[in-house]
């Protein structure tokens, strides 16, 4: 994975996305490029074509946040994507980044609290979206499939995925937008790395998303699930940080009351606390190498 010219490659990828006519462009008979030209989105906004140039080519790496903002506006980025275009102009050092970070270990107060939620499923994600913990109805909800551990894995390589997730298309977008979120600027990570060279290879739809330099944070959202013991289920989440854990994501899952869902989530409790499997959460991953 190339890591020097991060900024130049989120440019060029989302110049890349542009329709001409959406910015009032004409597009023209002999347009060779995909979306954008380069003077286009210089002159949209308000700098010169040489130096958007040595943007995209690296020769220019610490644009003004005025520029930045000029440039966001003219790509049409959202807030999360703006602040990792800022990011790219500014970056943190990694040894700065990396300060503090002593793997990827759950708290035990953490995982004491979800073992008390037991109608409601809760998982912690690390930065590449392995499964760190869960509780037993979060274990319920994702078990029986060749990456249970993995949901970045589970997306885009199990084989019934796109039975599990019913919009398949719509969760593959937020996954890898999700993933790119998570691991910020720092994609000389070597989990990161290792995942996104094995997915590059075995899935041409991970291939084709990440190139496209989505960025958006898991923040809440209603996901539907093809169980294959409950069935079809419903569930609203919300991603939360854990502030002691840098990296760590905390999703806890919960169904409209009184639905349909609500109750197959109940029986899916009932099933998994019936059937000899423990109730407090499980570590998938305790400790990886310090960074």
């Amino acid at each position: 994975m190339d890591s020097e010219n991060l900024l130049g490659q989120f440019l060029r990828a989302r110049r890349e996305l542009l329709r001409p006519e959406d910015l009032g462009i004409p597009a023209g008979a002999r347009r060779r490029v995909a979306g954008l030209r380069r003077e286009e989105v210089a002159m949209l906004a308000g700098v010169s074509t040489d130096y958007y140039v040595r943007l995209e080519q690296g020769r220019e790496r610490h644009p003004s946040a005025q520029v930045v903002d000029a440039l966001a506006r003219v790509l049409g980025l959202e807030e999360d994507a703006v602040a990792h275009l800022h990011q790219l102009a500014r970056p943190v050092p990694a040894a700065r980044r990396r300060k503090g970070v002593r793997g990827e270990r759950v708290s035990p107060v953490l995982l004491r609290m979800m073992e008390d939620w037991h109608r409601t499923p809760a998982v912690v994600l690390g930065r590449c979206l392995t499964v760190l913990a869960h509780n037993a109805l979060g274990r319920a909800l994702f078990e029986g499939h060749a990456h249970s551990g993995d949901l970045l894995r589970l997306v885009f390589l199990d084989p019934d995925a796109k039975v599990f997730y019913p919009d398949w298309d719509r969760v593959a977008v937020s996954t890898v937008a999700g993933l790119r979120a998570a691991v910020g600027t720092d994609y000389d990570d070597p989990q990161l790395i290792e995942a996104v060279g094995e997915l590059s290879l075995r899935s041409e739809e991970f291939r084709r998303l990440w190139a496209r330099h989505d960025i958006r944070q898991k923040a809440h959202e209603t996901k539907r699930f093809r169980h294959p013991v409950v069935g079809e289920l419903t569930l609203d989440y919300e991603s939360l940080t854990v502030n002691g854990a840098p990296g760590q994501q905390l999703v806890v899952y919960q169904a409209e009351p009184g639905s349909p869902s609500e109750h197959a989530l109940s029986l899916l409790g009932s099933l998994s606390a019936g059937d000899g499997s423990p109730q407090a959460p499980q570590q998938e991953q305790q400790e990886q190498q310090e960074q």
